[in-house]
C-alpha cells in the first residue's frame, strides 16, 4: 500500500466536479463582436492569451470554460453571490495538462474545505467539451 501515491488514496477525495459544453452554442461568445466583449467576465487576461496559442480558440475557451463549471460544481457554489467566472482560473502546466488557481472567495471557501490540490483535466471536438476536477486534501 505504500507504493501507492498519495492522488490515487480515495481518502483524500474532497470532491468532484464535471461539466460539459456544446460549443456551437459557446462559440457565440467568442465568434460574435458584440459579445465577445465580455468574454473579460468569464477569462482572464492570462487565460484569453494562452488560448490564442494554438489549436482552435473556440474548443479551447469551452474547455476552459467547462473546467470552471466543474470546480463551482466541485465547491458547491455555483456562480453569482461574490463568485465571479474569473475566480477559478485554468493554467497550462509545462506538460500541457490544465491546473487551477483559485481567487478571492473561491480560495477561502476551498481552503475551508481543506482543499489542498486539484486534479483537472479536459477535453474538446468539435461539437462539445468537456471539464472534470478532483478536489483533494493532504
Amino acid at each position: 500500500m505504500s507504493d501507492e501515491p498519495q492522488i490515487l488514496n480515495f481518502r483524500n477525495v474532497v470532491a468532484h466536479g464535471v461539466d460539459i459544453v456544446d460549443i456551437s452554442d459557446f462559440s457565440r461568445l467568442v465568434i460574435d463582436k458584440k459579445a465577445s466583449e465580455f468574454l473579460g467576465r468569464y477569462f482572464t487576461v492570462a487565460e484569453l492569451a494562452a488560448a490564442d496559442k494554438g489549436g482552435d480558440k473556440t474548443e479551447r475557451l469551452a474547455s476552459r470554460f467547462a473546467i470552471k463549471e466543474a470546480v463551482l460544481k466541485a465547491l458547491g457554489t455555483g456562480w453569482g453571490d461574490g463568485v465571479a467566472f474569473t475566480d477559478v482560473e485554468v493554467v497550462t502546466l509545462r506538460s500541457g495538462a490544465p491546473s487551477i488557481v483559485l481567487h478571492r472567495r473561491l480560495k477561502t471557501i476551498s481552503s475551508g474545505l481543506g482543499i489542498a490540490h486539484w486534479l483537472a483535466s479536459a477535453s474538446h471536438t468539435g461539437t462539445i467539451a468537456i471539464g472534470s476536477v478532483i478536489a483533494l486534501k493532504e
